[in-house]
C-alpha cells in the first residue's frame, strides 16, 4: 500500500496540482482532505489549461476515483461548475465521490466573508471571499450543514433555523443588511442536493477498504505549511490545517496509512494574501520575476490577483518541510530562474532587535525581519527541454544541491515547466 500526502512547504502556490496530476497516473484514488474553493491548482495537459478550485487534481485520468473528504469545505456550485467545465473541453466524465460527512459552504458564508473583509478595510486578511472563515467558524461552533443533512428535510430546516438565529443578528445589526429567510436558503440547498446526490457516499468506508486492499492513494492538500492556523503566520492563515498530519483526519483514513509526504517547494517564493513575507521583492525586480513565473505568470488561480514574489526562503522552507514531516521534496518552476546571472537565496533573518536567526520565528518577530542572502551562480539558459538531471547545466544542478543541503530533505522531483513531461525524477 502506498498512501502519499502532497502538501506545500510555504504560503501555497507551490505547484501541488502539477505534482498531484503527474503522480495520479499511477494512483487509484486522489483525495482532497481540507480547504475549499479559496485556492486553485493550475494544470496544463492535452485538453488545455485548467484551474481547479474544488475538484481533486486526478480528474483527468478516467481510472482514478476523485474524493472530496470529510475535512473539505464543499462549495457545491463550484464543484458542479468545474465538472461541467471539464466536459465542455472534452475531458471524459471523471469518477467523483463526496463524503456524506463533508460540510457545505452556504451562500450565507460567502456573503459574510465579503462583508467582514469590507468592514475590516486595510486591516483585512486578504480573504478570497469564498466563505471559508465563516464556514469553518460555523463548523466548529456546531452550526454546520453536512452533505448527508441535505436529504433529510425536517432536520435541514431545523439546523438552518438555528444557524439563522445568530447570522441574521450579524447581518442586520453589524453589517446593516437584510436578514435571510429560511425558505430561501432551504430552496437553494434542496436544488444543490439534487445535483450532488449521484456523488454522495460513505467515503470513509470506501477509502478504508482501499487501504486494506493496498490501493495507491494520493492525499491532496491546499495552500502550504505557512498558512496553517497553528503552525503558520497566524492570523494571516487559512481556517483549516494545511499539514500532512491532518490528512488522515480530513480524508478519513488511519493515521498510520501515510507512507510518503511529498512536500512541494517552488524554486523561488510566491504567495497570494496578506502577512509577513521576508524575502518579498518590489518594483521592477518583482515584476520581472512575476511575468516569467509559471505558464502565464504569477497570478492567483482563484483571484487573478498578482502574486507577491521573492527569492527562495530557505528558513521558511526548512521549517515548512519540518512541520509537514517531509519525506521528499518536489521542486517546481526551476526553469523560471534561467534569466539570472546570480540567484539570491534567503538563508537567515535579521530581527528587529538586531539578532540574527536561521529558525522560523513567530509572526510578531517576522513582521520586521530582514533577509540575509547568499548567492548562487545562475545558468543563463532555457532548461525547459531537460528531461533528466544530467541534461541540466552544472549551475542548475548546483542550485538544486544547495537547496537540498539547506533544507535537509531529499529533492526527488524537479519540474522545469507546466506540463507532465517536464517533471523529472532525481
Amino acid at each position: 500500500m502506498t498512501v502519499t500526502a502532497i502538501v506545500g512547504a510555504n504560503w501555497g502556490d507551490e505547484g501541488k496540482g502539477k505534482i498531484t496530476d503527474a503522480l495520479a497516473a499511477e494512483s487509484s484514488y486522489v483525495v482532497r482532505f481540507q480547504g475549499g474553493s479559496n485556492a486553485g491548482h493550475t494544470i496544463i495537459n492535452d485538453y488545455g489549461k485548467f484551474a481547479l478550485h474544488m475538484l481533486p487534481s486526478g480528474v483527468f485520468y478516467p481510472g482514478v476515483t476523485n474524493v472530496i473528504g470529510p475535512g473539505v469545505a464543499l462549495d457545491v456550485d463550484s464543484f458542479m461548475a468545474e465538472r461541467d467545465g471539464l466536459l465542455v473541453k472534452g475531458v471524459p466524465a471523471p469518477s467523483l465521490r463526496v463524503s456524506e460527512r463533508a460540510q457545505i459552504v452556504l451562500p450565507l458564508h460567502r456573503l459574510l466573508d465579503e462583508l467582514e473583509e469590507e468592514r475590516l478595510g486595510n486591516r483585512g486578511f486578504g480573504s478570497t471571499k469564498r466563505g471559508i472563515a465563516p464556514f469553518y467558524s460555523d463548523k466548529y461552533a456546531k452550526l454546520g450543514i453536512q452533505a448527508g443533512d441535505l436529504y433529510h428535510d425536517a432536520r435541514l430546516r431545523e439546523k438552518l433555523n438555528q444557524l439563522l438565529e445568530l447570522k441574521n443578528v450579524l447581518l442586520v445589526h453589524l453589517y446593516g443588511k437584510e436578514s435571510v429567510a429560511v425558505d430561501s436558503l432551504m430552496s437553494t440547498l434542496l436544488k444543490q442536493a439534487e445535483k450532488l446526490l449521484p456523488y454522495v457516499c460513505d467515503t470513509t468506508k470506501m477509502l478504508g477498504e482501499a487501504c486494506d486492499n493496498g490501493d495507491t492513494i494520493l492525499l491532496e492538500g491546499q495552500l502550504g505549511a505557512l498558512r496553517d492556523p497553528d503552525h503558520g503566520i497566524y492570523p494571516f492563515s487559512t481556517s483549516s490545517s494545511t499539514l500532512a498530519g491532518f490528512a488522515p483526519v480530513g480524508a478519513g483514513i488511519p493515521p498510520y496509512a501515510i507512507t510518503n509526504v511529498t512536500t512541494v517547494v517552488k524554486a523561488y517564493s510566491s504567495c497570494v494574501g496578506a502577512g509577513p513575507f521576508v524575502s518579498e521583492l518590489a518594483g521592477s525586480e518583482a515584476e520581472q520575476l512575476r511575468k516569467r513565473g509559471g505558464d502565464a505568470g504569477e497570478y492567483g488561480a482563484t483571484t487573478g490577483r498578482p502574486r507577491r514574489v521573492g527569492w527562495l526562503d530557505a528558513v521558511a522552507t526548512r521549517y515548512g518541510c519540518r512541520v509537514q514531516g517531509a519525506t521528499e521534496i518536489a521542486l517546481t518552476n526551476l526553469d523560471v530562474l534561467g534569466y539570472l546571472n546570480s540567484i539570491p537565496v534567503c538563508v537567515g533573518y535579521q530581527l528587529s532587535d538586531g539578532t540574527t536567526t536561521n529558525c522560523f520565528p513567530v509572526t510578531a518577530k517576522l513582521e520586521n525581519a530582514k533577509p540575509i542572502y547568499e548567492y548562487v551562480e545562475g545558468w543563463k539558459c532555457d532548461i525547459s527541454g531537460a528531461r533528466a538531471l544530467n541534461e541540466l547545466p552544472d549551475a542548475a544542478r548546483h542550485y538544486i544541491a544547495f537547496i537540498e543541503n539547506l533544507i535537509g530533505v531529499n529533492i526527488k522531483y524537479i519540474s522545469v515547466g507546466p506540463r507532465r513531461e517536464q517533471l523529472m525524477v532525481k
